[in-house]
C-alpha cells in the first residue's frame, strides 16, 4: 500500500509517497495539479494534504471547528493554522469581493487575510476534485504540518519557527529534520533531499510531515480535530488529521 503526503508549492503541489513499511520506496514529485497525485501510478491509499477540505455556509467565532481546536495546542505557532472563511468567500472572483462575502457571511464579521487569500485557489482545486469525484473522500485527508510537528514531539508545540519573516529559519528547519528523523518512519535520504524545482525546503519539510500522518493512517493510527469529523453541506469531511501518539 502507497500513501502520500502534499504541500502545495510555487509549481503547483509536492509529493511525497511511500510504500507502507518500505522506507527505500520514498520518492518526491512536484507536479501542477492535485488529481497528478491521487491518480499516481502509486494510486496512493491515503493521501495526506495540507489543504482545508470541508467549507462552512457561514463561519461562526475564529473559524472552522479543526481550526479552533488545533490553535491551543501549537503556542507560538498558531497563527500558522489560518481561519478559513465560507465556501461562498473562498469561490470569490478577488480580494475584495472575498473579504466582502466573509464579513457578510461571519459571526462576528471577519474579512479575509491576504495571506489566507493566496491559499484559495488550492482550496477551491481540492474542493472541486472532492465534490466531481465523492470516492475520493475516503483516500484524501486534510493535515497541517505544525500539527503533526506537534505529535511528533511528544504532544508539545514547537518553539521555533521554519520561517521568519518569508524566509526559511534553519533552526527551526532543523528542528523539524530531527523529528522526522527520530519518528523512524522515513529514510534518512528522503529527509536529506533537496527540494525539486518549483518547490521550497519548507514545501518539502510540510510534505514529508504529511506523510508521517498518512502512514500512522495506514498501520491504524491517527486522531483527528474534531472526534469524529464534521461534514460540510457536500458531505465532505471537516478535520484536520495528525499522528495517534508519538512513533
Amino acid at each position: 500500500m502507497w500513501v502520500a503526503g502534499v504541500d502545495g508549492c510555487r509549481a503547483g503541489w509536492i509529493a511525497a509517497l511511500m510504500k507502507v513499511g518500505n522506507p527505500a520506496s520514498g520518492r518526491i514529485a512536484v507536479v501542477p495539479d492535485l488529481a497528478a497525485i491521487v491518480d499516481a501510478p502509486e494510486r496512493p491509499a491515503i493521501v495526506a494534504v495540507d489543504i482545508p477540505i470541508g467549507l462552512p455556509d457561514r463561519t461562526r467565532g475564529s473559524g472552522r471547528v479543526p481550526e479552533q481546536l488545533v490553535r491551543p495546542l501549537l503556542g507560538q505557532r498558531q497563527s500558522s493554522v489560518f481561519a478559513i472563511p465560507s465556501r461562498r468567500a473562498v469561490y470569490a472572483a478577488d480580494y475584495g469581493q472575498a473579504c466582502a462575502l466573509a464579513l457578510a457571511t461571519s459571526d462576528p464579521p471577519r474579512k479575509v487575510s491576504r495571506q489566507g487569500f493566496g491559499l484559495f485557489p488550492k482550496i477551491r482545486e481540492a474542493d472541486a476534485l472532492l465534490r466531481a469525484r465523492p470516492a475520493l473522500i475516503e483516500r484524501v485527508v486534510e493535515v497541517h504540518p505544525e500539527l503533526a510537528f506537534w505529535a511528533l514531539n511528544g504532544g508539545r508545540a514547537l518553539d521555533l519557527p521554519k520561517k521568519v519573516k518569508g524566509t526559511p529559519y534553519e533552526p527551526g528547519m532543523r528542528l523539524r529534520r530531527a523529528l522526522l528523523k527520530h519518528s523512524g518512519l522515513l529514510a534518512d535520504s528522503l529527509i536529506a533531499s533537496p527540494p525539486p524545482k518549483g518547490a521550497a525546503g519548507d514545501d518539502l519539510l510540510d510534505a514529508l510531515a504529511g506523510l508521517t500522518v498518512a502512514l500512522d493512517l495506514a498501520t491504524g493510527g491517527g486522531q483527528s480535530f474534531p472526534h469524529p469529523p464534521g461534514r460540510d453541506a457536500h458531505g465532505l469531511p471537516v478535520a484536520i488529521w495528525t499522528l495517534g501518539s508519538p512513533p
